[in-house]
């Protein structure tokens, strides 16, 4: 356990939210900070373009929700209220800013990602660092070692943690035995993943809306009950902002994505701009343009930080001010966010967030397993064409025992091989960030 710890701490080590934050700087620069500059024009051409010809963009919303699907999740929940623990108010305020920073990564990866995908054997396209590192940068070792990083990555942190999540939610709010949830749980997720990507996305285009939706709906509610506390959270942020605490508080809450950092309440953190997983998951759409669907991943994190991240912070400071979690009465900031929404709703409070805590859940689960399935299918052309089979099987599996027990080990050692995923697509990033430009804007000679 120990070992585990000290590579744990080595591989998120401070150095890698500063990594994360860089390749967020040089994708800006490179994008002229369109993420920014032109918030009317990348909403326009996602939801706008949606909202007029849901038929036409209908691939690349899928894609977008099944990338949602595996970056919004319970790190949403508890993730945010873990960096305000550790960062204070201010701490949100970091938060956005590294967000803002990440979009422009999103966008860059995305576009490498649908630029040098390949058709897989079975009709459906393969996509992400692994082609990009292959195909573009003739480093097929770094390839291997993404996917090979990526399988444990997604049966540890797609499958185990996230039916842990589901399991003890279902089992003390209904009383249902984790076993039981197990064997509901692997039937549900057996029916989707039977039917493929298509399936996958059509189950994340329904319920990443469903799920997000009703979370909005709760954190506004709560948000509008405690309305006179608003302004004088927002000026606690602010004000806040620029002390050392929450600068480091809100870089770890954005920057380690949806990784634990060690010591901060084993929570994931906002999206996954940088680990490789938007270029796999945008790179599947069809019909789509790079520089549209680069454009849906900046929306995607966006929503994921911006939006969904802000809405909780603004819960939590707003119900329980800016003490510590023990001082509120919870214990970790699981059990915070939970409290905060109880405080302000009564049970129906309670209630919405575990059907929120299950449907991100589950959705993570189906979308994790998409990723995975993606490393497997190009490991299985490389090694052994029974890797995509056993992944399948092995997938499921873990799916039914991390609804039987405690994830401490498990969140640990999935998040060293999620932090082994990043290394090479952020230096994949780096040496293909002369190939990114903003939107609509002529390549440089």
């Amino acid at each position: 356990m120990n070992m585990i710890g000290e590579i744990h701490d080595i591989v998120w080590g401070p150095w890698t939210p500063i990594l994360f934050l860089m390749v967020g700087t040089v994708y800006s620069v490179r994008i002229r900070f369109f993420q920014l500059r032109k918030i009317p024009c990348w909403w326009d051409a996602t939801i706008g373009n949606l909202l007029r010809d849901r038929k036409n963009h209908r691939e690349s919303f899928r894609s977008a929700c099944t990338a949602l699907a595996a970056t919004i999740g319970t790190g949403n929940i508890t993730g945010v209220a873990a960096a305000v623990i550790a960062g204070g108010p201010g701490a949100v305020f970091w938060m956005w800013v590294s967000a803002f920073l990440g979009m422009a990564t999103a966008y860059g990866e995305t576009v490498l990602g649908i630029r040098y995908r390949e058709k897989g054997r079975d009709g459906g396209w393969i996509a992400g660092p692994m082609i990009y590192l292959e195909k573009r940068l003739g480093c097929p070792g770094a390839a291997v070692l993404y996917g090979f990083f990526c399988i444990p990555a997604a049966f540890g942190m797609g499958s185990m943690v996230q039916a842990n999540a589901i399991s003890e939610t279902v089992s003390y709010v209904y009383g249902i035995p984790e076993a039981a949830v197990g064997v509901i749980l692997v039937v549900l997720a057996g029916i989707v993943l039977a039917g493929g990507g298509q399936r996958i996305f059509r189950a994340a285009e329904r319920l990443v809306p469903l799920s997000a939706g009703l979370y909005t709906a709760a954190a506004l509610a709560v948000i509008i009950l405690y309305a006179g506390n608003v302004p004088g959270v927002i000026l606690g942020i602010l004000v806040d902002a620029f002390s050392f605490r929450s600068a480091v508080g809100g870089v770890a809450g954005y920057g380690i994505s949806r990784c634990v950092s060690y010591g901060i309440a084993r929570g994931v953190f906002s999206n996954e701009a940088g680990l490789g997983s938007l270029a796999v998951l945008n790179g599947s759409a069809e019909m789509a343009s790079e520089e549209l669907q680069g454009q849906w991943a900046i929306f995607e994190v966006f929503f994921d930080t911006i939006v969904s991240c802000t809405l909780t912070a603004l819960v939590i400071l707003c119900v329980a001010g800016s003490g510590t979690a023990s001082e509120f009465g919870a214990e970790n900031g699981a059990s915070l966010t939970s409290l905060c929404f109880f405080t302000a709703l009564g049970s129906p409070g309670g209630y919405a967030v575990a059907v929120c805590v299950v449907l991100f859940a589950f959705s993570t689960i189906i979308a994790w397993y998409y990723m995975g399935r993606q490393a497997a299918e190009y490991l299985g052309g490389k090694i052994s064409g029974k890797i995509p089979a056993v992944y399948a099987v092995g997938y499921l599996l873990a799916a039914f025992l991390g609804c039987l027990g405690a994830m401490e080990t498990v969140w640990e050692v999935s998040d060293i091989f999620n932090g082994l995923m990043a290394v090479p697509n952020l230096a994949a990033l780096v040496l293909l960030a002369g190939e990114i430009y903003a939107p609509g804007e002529k390549r440089d000679p």
